[in-house]
């Protein structure tokens, strides 16, 4: 998630000091476990957004710790937020590491491959174990939309521990078949261009 847009978006609801966006930040991805968001990087985040004239200081609070600087969004940064939320958002889909390391570790030993396939399902099967217990403990009546970021999440890996049966299973074929390599470049100059000549040139008419 962005930093940048989520805390334009707490803005957008009400003018809030740093140490209350960290918090409700952490809240709307359901938790720290989830996304270990550092106070500092809500507080640098900040600092960015006033110096583009997104958000600006609105009021200084004085209590008896220090003092909290209560920021809220401008209309730059209401256009920008606007701007963000009606963009198109997609994942890459292409860029695994699990597959690079297991077509890089075919080509150096086939049991090093299916090892680290096997860690590979060990780690899913603890994340999804992770994931599934905490929305069993979410509460549909207030967390609906954690709830259903869960879903999704669960979805994931699910469809990643297929992929890992799959792969494993044709592991030996993958095995027998070269690694990809880029296209031949051919050296030298590349050949001159010349006009196409017609089939038939018009003569001249005599005057």
């Amino acid at each position: 998630m962005s930093v940048r847009y989520a805390i334009l978006g707490l803005l957008a609801q009400q003018p809030e000091h740093g140490y209350a966006l960290h918090a409700r930040l952490q809240a709307l991805v359901g938790g720290a476990e989830n996304w270990d968001l550092k106070p500092a990087q809500v507080y640098n985040t900040l600092a960015r957004l006033a110096e583009a004239g997104l958000v600006c200081e609105e009021a200084v609070e004085k209590g008896g710790g220090p003092e909290k600087h209560v920021f809220a969004i401008t209309p730059a940064g209401q256009a920008e937020l606007l701007a963000w939320l009606q963009s198109e958002e997609v994942q890459p889909t292409l860029h695994d590491d699990i597959f690079l390391k297991c077509m890089l570790a075919l080509s150096i030993d086939e049991g090093l491959a299916r090892r680290i396939l096997q860690t590979q399902r060990a780690a899913l099967y603890r994340e999804l174990h992770r994931v599934t217990t905490q929305r069993a403990e979410a509460d549909p009546t207030r967390e609906l939309g954690v709830i259903l970021l869960h879903d999704k999440a669960i979805m994931h890996l699910e469809a990643d521990l297929r992929w890992l049966d799959m792969l494993e299973a044709r592991l030996d074929e993958v095995r027998r078949q070269p690694l990809p390599e880029p296209p031949m470049r051919r050296r030298g100059r590349p050949p001159k261009s010349f006009p196409s000549i017609p089939d038939s040139i018009p003569k001249e008419r005599a005057p």
